[in-house]
């Protein structure tokens, strides 16, 4: 069984700054990809970074520069760095990976449950 366990979100005044982490627990083989989606009321579910276990990273236009990815590849956890937070960072973000488990030749997609993060004053 795999979980995805996100933790870190929260209120925040615009310009402030927030760590998102997300830890893959499980009988994992290989993670080949994590991402952040984020989902705010009324809106769709946009892509916010994805990281590689190559370490290739992309990004949503709106948050580069102040959002960075990193993975820590030996206790299988994903982070995300926020900085300079605006208001319409608001959304409940969510963890998701690409895995390979022992009883699972194949990667499956697998998501969190989410955290809110909430900008404003």
């Amino acid at each position: 069984q795999v979980q995805l366990v996100e933790s870190g979100g929260g209120l925040v005044q615009p310009g402030g700054s927030l760590r998102l982490s997300c830890a893959v627990h499980g009988s994992i083989v290989a993670i080949s990809s994590i991402a952040w989606y984020r989902q705010a009321p009324g809106n769709g579910r946009e892509l916010v970074a994805r990281i590689t276990t190559g370490v290739t990273t992309n990004y949503a236009e709106s948050v580069k520069g102040r959002f960075t990815i990193s993975m820590d590849n030996a206790k299988n956890t994903v982070s995300l760095q926020m900085n300079s937070l605006k208001p319409e960072d608001t959304a409940v973000y969510s963890c998701n990976a690409n895995i390979r488990t022992y009883s699972d030749p194949i990667y499956r997609n697998y998501w969190g449950q989410g955290t809110q993060v909430t900008v404003s004053t």
